[in-house]
């Protein structure tokens, strides 16, 4: 198994979790997303990935994109511990949170995005960091009204046990530090982030321990 991977990127870091949470060790590409003009549009990559993107999976003549399918596949294919639950709300209450983040919070804020504002459109440092927090801010504060009442929240998003949405939500919660956004607000959410955090198989996927790390 190989996982096309970047240190910094919040897909990736999702895919790692996971790995780390079944205990599958992928040999690693690392694919610098800025380096020689983002390695991801290689035309090599390219063939494998035409979104130009990570991560990718290829496991045996499987070739896989987006994280959460991805997530998904290894669930199916190694079941223990499994990271969706056995009932079919819990399944759609799982996918629901990690959805919210994978394609209402993230996908606004991703490194293309945000470069199109500064490049195309000429937005400043401090406007493009202003829209960076919106999204961030309003994504956050919807999941943290919903984990905060729901009766379905244990110490992790779902229950006892770490699911696809702890695989989402600690890589957003990383981003948004990176980007300066006032964390009070969201308690919760610290709370579970915390609960994460304190697992190995969230600590060793962490963007500053990944070979490929930069300062």
């Amino acid at each position: 198994m190989k996982l096309f991977t970047y240190f910094r990127s919040s897909s990736a870091y999702r895919v790692r979790i996971a790995l780390n949470l079944k205990g599958i060790v992928p040999e690693e590409q690392y694919t610098h997303l800025t380096r020689d003009g983002g390695q991801q549009h290689s035309a090599e990559y390219r063939r494998m990935n035409p979104q130009e993107l990570v991560p990718t999976l290829i496991d045996g003549e499987h070739t896989l994109t987006q994280s959460l399918a991805i997530i998904e596949y290894l669930d199916e294919t190694h079941p223990e511990p499994p990271l969706l639950p056995p009932d079919a709300a819990g399944r759609a209450r799982v996918r629901s949170l990690a959805l919210a983040i994978a394609c209402d919070i993230h996908p606004i804020d991703n490194l293309r995005v945000l470069r199109y504002l500064v490049r195309v459109l000429k937005v400043d440092e401090e406007a493009k960091n202003t829209w960076y927090r919106y999204w961030i801010e309003l994504g956050l504060g919807a999941l943290e009204m919903r984990l905060a009442s729901e009766r379905e929240t244990g110490r992790f998003c779902h229950g006892d046990a770490p699911t696809l949405a702890d695989c989402c939500l600690v890589p957003q919660m990383f981003n948004a530090r990176r980007f300066a956004v006032d964390m009070a607000p969201y308690p919760t959410l610290q709370r579970i982030e915390a609960e994460c955090n304190a697992l190995p198989a969230f600590d060793d996927a962490a963007p500053e321990r990944q070979a490929d790390a930069e300062s």
